[in-house]
């Protein structure tokens, strides 16, 4: 029997096999230390032979995706003056595959499809985590917290975080009938009792100020594309004065104590200093991806015997940017600053400046969510890591958003387009009923 290659490839009919494809994905990011190789060969199982179906779409506005590409070339280049060189070419030819994957996915699945794939991956991940129970002392702080299958509070609370954003989202924007609402709340349910029985302080803080930021631009529709700008411009503004008010009246010390955190977050500022450190002997290029944390290197086994990491693997400088600099040198953290930098303007450009859209809303949400942990996490620079994946998924996504319109549409208002949808914004996601001629 051959299978149309629609059911594949077509982000309008392949709902199915991509929320499927999607929801491996998710339990390979997830549990792939655990259940070792046979996971990721299933996430490349689900992706990279799409490529073979129809290889023309996939070349298609490929140089709208220069820019991670420049990253990952610069990535698998940096062997050569890498202090492991071994282990650089190993988890280069990984990271650039796994972005492969990425925009493969972004050119065949929808962000609706996306969507429901991670709430279906999620779930199973979490039911799981539940089924193992673990829990783990934080030697630095003393308090004993619910890690499930995974090796940190913090990455099952990621998980539940996202779960919390994704139910909500879909809920929103795509929720079709009283079933989606029937089942998307076990999953919203399940991920915050996670995020709060895990004390992940980082997920519990951004997830709020991710939500309320989707809201208000999820309201933005009902105006017009003037008052958008107006009000982006006002409130960038009010952000940027908050934030400097914030950290010179001691409001930030004030807001870590409410998740029982100090100033030093726990250590986090002893290491980012550790990384600084390190970033001096080589501020141009780096030591080479992944060449720090190698075991028998004697600076990655101070910290490692310093912070009671007896697996010796696993650890990084909780801050993005301080381990782009410390493998890659300000070379490498300039390029990956730029694809955040990028995303985020692309998909809040296309809520503001031009046609509303959900699918930005939803992308733009996922990339401030990365954005505010990139401070105090690594999950952009990894191979088979769900920020990552989600970054670059957004990243490819903005060459999918369209740059032109109608003149139909460029003489209709959004606030007077908006009117044509019914009981939005439960139906944003869906396509607009049609409007007098």
């Amino acid at each position: 029997m051959k299978i149309p290659k629609s059911l594949l490839i077509d982000p309008e009919k392949n709902s199915v096999y991509g929320a499927f494809a999607v929801a491996v994905s998710i339990w390979a990011f997830s549990y792939s230390v655990i259940f070792g190789q046979v996971l990721i060969l299933a996430y490349y199982a689900v992706w990279l032979p799409l490529i073979l179906v129809d290889h023309r779409r996939f070349l298609r506005q490929l140089s709208s995706a220069w820019l991670p590409l420049l990253f990952a070339a610069y990535v698998c280049f940096s062997v050569f003056w890498s202090q492991a060189p071994g282990v650089t070419a190993r988890t280069s030819v990984q990271y650039f595959s796994h972005i492969a994957c990425a925009y493969v996915a972004a050119r065949t699945v929808s962000v609706r499809t996306l969507t429901i794939g991670a709430l279906i991956g999620i779930f199973v991940v979490l039911i799981y985590s539940l089924k193992v129970g673990n829990y783990s002392e934080d030697v630095l702080d003393g308090t004993v917290n619910f890690v499930g299958a995974f090796a940190s509070k913090n990455q099952i609370g990621f998980v539940g975080s996202l779960g919390i954003y994704f139910c909500v989202v879909f809920l929103a924007f795509y929720r079709r009938g009283r079933l989606s609402l029937i089942l998307a709340v076990p999953v919203v349910l399940l991920s915050a009792y996670v995020l709060v029985v895990s004390h992940s302080a980082t997920s519990m803080a951004s997830i709020p100020a991710v939500l309320a930021l989707v809201a208000l631009l999820a309201m933005s529709k009902l105006l017009s594309r003037r008052y958008r700008r107006v009000i982006f411009l006002i409130g960038a503004g009010l952000l940027v004065v908050t934030a400097f008010v914030a950290l010179n009246l001691g409001l930030m010390d004030f807001v870590l104590g409410l998740f029982g955190k100090d100033s030093t977050l726990t250590g986090r500022t002893y290491l980012w200093e550790q990384g600084w450190n390190a970033v001096q002997k080589s501020p141009i290029l780096g030591v080479g991806y992944a060449a720090y944390w190698v075991q028998g290197f004697a600076e990655a086994e101070r910290l490692w015997n310093e912070f009671y990491i007896t697996t010796r693997t696993g650890f990084h400088f909780h801050n993005t940017y301080i381990e782009a600099l410390v493998e890659l040198g300000f070379v490498g953290a300039t390029l990956v600053s730029l694809i955040m930098l990028r995303t985020l303007y692309g998909h809040v450009s296309a809520v503001i400046f031009r046609t509303w859209q959900a699918d930005s809303v939803i992308l733009f949400g996922v990339m401030v969510l990365l954005l505010i942990r990139s401070f105090v996490e690594v999950e952009i620079l990894n191979p088979y890591i769900m920020g990552s994946f989600l970054m670059y998924f957004s990243f490819f996504k903005l060459a999918r958003l369209p740059v032109t319109r109608t003149r139909r549409s460029q003489a209709l208002e959004p606030a007077d387009a908006a009117r044509t949808e019914a009981d939005w914004p439960r139906h944003a996601g869906r396509p607009a009923a049609a409007g007098p001629s």
